[in-house]
């Protein structure tokens, strides 16, 4: 898989600020005017390898039964696993992946430094209980479960912040995500005090065939569309009691259970999606049974979802993909893999943090973005970490850092509880409602749907425009009070460097990208611009952009 191109910067002073590096997967920014046709770090065999940069010498050995399975499934079709990750690289793919922010030049140099043979596992534990996780994965199941106030979801600000400040709580409370299931799926109550009842406000149709639609999507992991009619109407008769009644305030709603909702026939009708009838009484809430169902030690539709999109999350695609439209017609390409996952799951009483640390400690996460198959099939088979570009979210919050700026973000219809401070980092928005034109133009999901491919990520013309040439940019590359003070500092050009490499890629630069930032600093009119430029180009270069 190879990078996008980066366009040229209508500037007299830089003719070209991307410079490819001639091999598969990454491209890395640093090159300046006339020179990139001249130079390549391929082109100087004292120099290291581009790869050494991103990639171990030494082959890639399983760490544990995931990566066996893994690398017994990969030998037996001929694909050879990519080497190792460089420590380099580690370090911002777990910060971008665990917390969703960029590590700090600090953070880096503290790791790089670090001689401990598991510095990677106590990062990984130690990037779990940073405040910035719950933010995070609060933003990733928001997405899921569809937490916006306006068009078309209309929750409203009130019932959106609710619904919001509960699962920020389940997340960093670590809430074991069959609890985390049957308090979404059981909840009764206010809109604007019980936040999770507003799982049964966030859908497209309050009918029981829409609210079963909506529970399929989250916990199984499937599209009730694919379903027979009979299925869908079994899994219905579960919500055919749910129902809604208004109150004083203006747009608050209870949900409530309601016996007197559902026929006799209509309860008769329920089947679990395995196919086995259920018997349900007409006095009891049927998505207690259903919950029970659902979330029971060894129930293979649960776990199997789960993991798989947790999984998903972390390497770019499930097991089985699309992560939401799970069934025989997807099967996964590591059946045993997933298996596998699925035990540990349950045996960890259903622990996020625990499948989290499983996945992120393994080989197989932790391979270079370098394919050493040429075969295009090995990616689909995770023979290599796949690069992916940033999430808008996570994009405009590393941009922010780097530069020591802020944004500003509004709701397109005003309603209480649009203010946002400026200070306020874009993963952390409670409200899919408040949003920003960075936001819109680099593909954050509407959350319409709850469908993972609400989300682009694909790189586009508009967006390489925004970066390269937008006011917005511009503005905080020279005046954000973060460059200001690398700009401002008393060390010398080659520490400059060294910071706004550390800062932005979250490494330092190879030797000839150090001779080629040089021979641009001689040329340029003064010291500042000269770091400016630099800064331009490796905001702008693809290793910055991607997740790799």
């Amino acid at each position: 898989m190879f990078f996008p191109g980066n366009s040229p910067r209508p500037a007299a002073r830089i003719r070209a600020a991307a410079h490819r590096l001639a091999f598969r997967g990454l491209r890395i920014s640093a090159a300046f005017a006339a020179a990139i046709a001249a130079h390549s770090l391929l082109a100087a065999p004292a120099e290291p390898a581009p790869a050494d940069l991103f990639a171990a010498k030494a082959p890639a050995q399983p760490r544990g039964r995931l990566d066996e399975l893994v690398f017994a499934q990969l030998a037996a079709r001929g694909f050879e696993p990519a080497h190792d990750a460089t420590d380099a690289v580690i370090v911002r793919r777990l910060f971008l992946d665990v917390i969703g922010t960029l590590p700090t030049a600090a953070e880096v140099r503290q790791f790089l430094q670090d001689q401990a043979p598991d510095k990677r596992r106590r990062l990984i534990e130690r990037l779990l209980e940073r405040p910035e996780y719950a933010e995070y994965w609060a933003m990733k199941w928001s997405d899921v479960l569809r937490v916006k106030a306006e068009f078309p979801v209309n929750l409203w600000p009130n019932a959106a912040q609710a619904y919001h400040r509960w699962i920020l709580a389940a997340v960093r409370s670590n809430l074991p995500l069959d609890r985390f299931a049957r308090e979404l799926l059981t909840a009764n109550g206010s809109n604007f005090r019980v936040g999770p009842v507003n799982f049964y406000r966030a859908v497209s149709s309050r009918e029981p065939a829409g609210l079963a639609h909506a529970a399929a999507l989250v916990f199984l992991g499937e599209r009730t569309e694919r379903w027979p009619a009979d299925r869908t109407a079994g899994l219905a008769a579960f919500f055919s009691q749910v129902a809604f009644k208004g109150t004083g305030e203006w747009k608050e709603e209870i949900v409530y259970f309601d016996p007197a909702k559902a026929s006799a026939a209509d309860l008769a009708a329920a089947r679990y999606p395995d196919g086995c009838p259920a018997s349900l009484s007409p006095d009891r809430d049927a998505r207690l049974d259903f919950a029970a169902w659902l979330t029971a030690p060894g129930n293979p539709y649960f776990a199997r979802n789960l993991v798989n999109r947790y999984w998903g999350w972390l390497l770019g695609r499930g097991l089985a993909d699309p992560v939401d439209d799970l069934g025989a017609h997807h099967p996964p390409v590591h059946p045993e893999v997933l298996a596998y996952l699925e035990s540990e799951f349950t045996r960890a009483g259903c622990d996020a943090k625990a499948i989290l640390r499983l996945i992120l400690n393994s080989q197989t996460y932790q391979l270079a973005a370098i394919p050493r198959s040429a075969d295009p099939e090995a990616e689909r088979w995770f023979a290599s970490y796949a690069p992916r570009r940033l999430d808008a979210e996570v994009l405009i919050d590393a941009i922010n850092r780097i530069t020591g700026t802020t944004e500003k973000y509004s709701s397109a219809i005003p309603e209480p509880f649009t203010f946002v401070p400026e200070d306020q980092r874009s993963i952390a928005l409670p409200d899919g409602s408040i949003t920003s034109a960075f936001l819109e133009k680099f593909g954050r999901p509407g959350r319409d749907t709850g469908l993972e491919s609400e989300r682009n990520n694909r790189l586009t013309a508009a967006q390489r425009l925004h970066l390269l040439n937008s006011t917005h940019i511009q503005r905080k590359l020279d005046q954000g009070p973060g460059l200001q003070a690398i700009l401002r500092s008393r060390a010398g050009p080659r520490e400059t460097v060294d910071q706004l490499y550390l800062t932005i890629l979250s490494r330092l630069p190879a030797p000839e990208e150090r001779r080629l930032v040089a021979a641009h600093a001689a040329a340029a009119p003064d010291a500042r611009t000269a770091a400016l430029d630099l800064a331009w180009a490796l905001l702008n270069s693809a290793e910055f952009l991607y997740r790799h």
